[in-house]
């Protein structure tokens, strides 16, 4: 009832976990298929193959190039052809590191 009276809509407890998480695995690759889009938690500094290893080692074995797009451009276009329309998809090599509002599509060959 406290909680409520103020506005308070979770605990400590809850918000520490959440900063600890954060600190201690602090960016996330969205994954963007047709029907869902999952975040892939990967440590900072984090090269596009290895990241695409978090998915699936297969992914990473035949890792070709990153198609990169932003975040604020994702919510933007929301469409994978929209943002080609727009000129707001790059693709990146083996050195790219992942960045934080990265939204990627891994082009792979096993």
């Amino acid at each position: 009832m406290f909680r409520a009276d103020y506005g308070i809509t979770s605990g400590g407890l809850d918000r520490l976990i959440v900063e600890a998480y954060r600190f201690a695995r602090p960016d996330d690759v969205p994954d963007d298929r047709e029907k869902e889009t999952r975040a892939w938690t990967i440590e900072k500094g984090t090269k596009a193959p290895q990241a695409a290893g978090k998915i699936h080692s297969d992914i990473e074995r035949g890792f070709i190039r990153a198609e990169i797009i932003s975040y604020a451009d994702y919510v933007t276009y929301r469409t994978m052809d929209a943002l080609r329309g727009a000129g707001k998809l790059r693709s990146e090599g083996k050195e790219y590191v992942m960045q934080e509002g990265d939204v990627v599509e891994f082009r792979f060959n096993v």
